[in-house]
């Protein structure tokens, strides 16, 4: 059976089938188009099962594409290079998973231009699988920047009919620009970091090569490796993000459709805690030992900022963008604690929260939909009218904030113990006790939106509304048989890491 596991076919099927369904030769009849995309996210998702069950962290899968027998740059020791080990396998399932669910609630949120709206989508999903899986420093760099071009016309696209506009009519443009923006200045800053590592390790050791395997080992000076963390880490803390480099990720959620939200949030934000974990955690450990309490500072500042910032918003999706970051601070604290619970906490949250935030970013779509408004202060009694929802919702909700037997407590428990018993610094278990109650805000802002939208005196413009379909039905069951399952076996992950 491993003979058919091939690590190329993952990454670049989504990009083939791209190029297929964007060409002229391709049929433009929407339901087709659809379902064959659909299809496709299927299939990719039950390869990467697969994959997952014959995977031996103890083997990891490596393949290397050779262009004419050589390799991709051979003069400069640069390889098209590919690894999957624990950590990449664990990501590379829940992107296929996140994909699949967004591709099913697409259904009734994208109504124009599918054939280009579903060609991008899995041109995204190649291009973070080839981050999650690069081996080599100059290919992760490559599928960062491709990244770029499909999520700028997911977040900016014509998806709804009518103007150059997302589902609330603001200028989605504007938003997909500054996201490009935003993530092409950090990328230009993070590329002179790599250039760095890529120099002095030429220096030391006298090989020319950006593969990881090589760069582990180089003993790089620890004020050198200082300055290319510096520089990896603002590249990477822009598409986490770390407060301040931020600003982008709520006005592009706001302005994006739902399933790209869901993609957004679902994996999108991992490729830069990714990012920090393969090349500063891993590469240059030193220098993340020393950067980890400033870190964690960091880290601190974005549970505290963000959860203050969720609970003044009034739109459904803005609540949900900045908890995004919060919770993406707690991944940061995790890492920043350096020890086997702190990393194991942080990896496990990026699966909870990315299942967590693809439910919470599906309810809002839904709500939209019907109600045509996503304003709490607008929004009421809701649950009248739509108590499936009412019923994804509450738990979704409570999973969001940590309540046991959801996976996100376990993630959460597993990363204040990392941090208390870190032998860094003070700072990580200062860091790890303020966190604690902080985790609380959580729990009002998200409870604020559920009280305001669902309870209350039911509004008579939506007695009319329906309730959840089949589709959405499919996906908020999968985000929530998730939390549960993961919430109840965290071992499926975590002995994995």
């Amino acid at each position: 059976m491993e003979i058919f596991l091939s690590i190329p076919f993952l990454i670049f099927m989504p990009l083939a089938v791209s190029l297929l369904v964007i060409s002229p030769l391709f049929t433009r009849n929407e339901i087709v188009v659809r379902r064959f995309s659909k299809g496709v996210f299927t299939f990719h998702f039950l390869y990467s099962i697969l994959m997952l069950a014959f995977f031996d962290k103890a083997n990891p899968y490596v393949s290397e594409i050779h262009f004419f027998g050589l390799d991709w740059v051979q003069s400069l020791g640069i390889k098209f290079i590919f690894k999957i080990d624990a950590v990449s396998m664990v990501l590379t399932v829940l992107t296929s998973f996140v994909f699949l669910l967004a591709s099913i609630a697409s259904k009734f949120n994208i109504r124009e231009n599918q054939k280009f709206y579903y060609a991008m989508l899995l041109l995204l999903m190649s291009a973070i699988l080839g981050i999650f899986t690069a081996g080599d420093m100059f290919v992760f760099f490559l599928f960062w920047e491709l990244e770029l071009i499909p999520a700028y016309f997911l977040i900016g696209g014509n998806w709804n009919g009518g103007k150059w506009a997302g589902e609330t009519g603001c200028d989605a443009k504007n938003s997909a620009v500054k996201f490009v923006l935003f993530t092409f200045l950090g990328s230009m800053v993070m590329l002179l970091g790599i250039l760095l590592l890529y120099y002095y390790n030429y220096t030391l050791n006298g090989i020319l090569s950006a593969s990881f395997s090589d760069i582990i080992d180089s003993p790089i000076p620890v004020s050198i490796q200082n300055l290319i963390a510096v520089c990896l880490l603002i590249g990477f803390g822009v598409k986490l993000p770390i407060i301040p480099l931020h600003s982008w990720l709520p006005d592009a959620h706001t302005n994006a459709p739902t399933p790209v939200s869901m993609v957004l949030a679902g994996v999108l934000l991992k490729t830069g805690a990714y990012g920090i974990y393969r090349f500063n955690y891993e590469t240059m450990p030193e220098s993340f030992q020393t950067a980890a309490p400033y870190l964690a500072i960091l880290a601190l500042i974005n549970i505290i900022y963000t959860a203050f910032a969720a609970y003044a918003q009034t739109d459904i999706k803005r609540i949900v963008a900045y908890s995004s970051i919060s919770n993406m601070g707690l991944i940061l604290l995790g890492m920043c604690a350096y020890n086997r619970i702190g990393l194991s906490a942080s990896l496990f949250h990026m699966v909870a929260h990315g299942l967590v935030t693809c439910g919470l970013f599906m309810i809002a779509g839904i709500v939209y939909l019907r109600c045509k408004n996503r304003n709490i202060n607008i929004l009421s009694g809701i649950a009248a009218y739509m108590p499936r929802l009412f019923g994804f919702a509450v738990l979704i909700i409570l999973a969001s904030i940590g309540v046991p037997l959801f996976a996100p407590f376990i993630s959460e428990i597993l990363t204040i113990i990392g941090a208390m018993n870190s032998d860094l610094s003070e700072v990580l278990k200062f860091t790890a006790i303020f966190s604690l109650p902080l985790l609380i805000l959580s729990s009002c802002y998200m409870l604020k939106f559920l009280h305001k939208s669902f309870f209350g005196e039911p509004a008579e413009a939506y007695e009319k509304i329906n309730d959840i379909t089949v589709h959405e039905f499919v996906v908020l069951g999968a985000v929530l048989a998730g939390l549960i399952i993961f919430g109840l076996y965290p071992n499926a992950i975590l002995g994995m890491l």
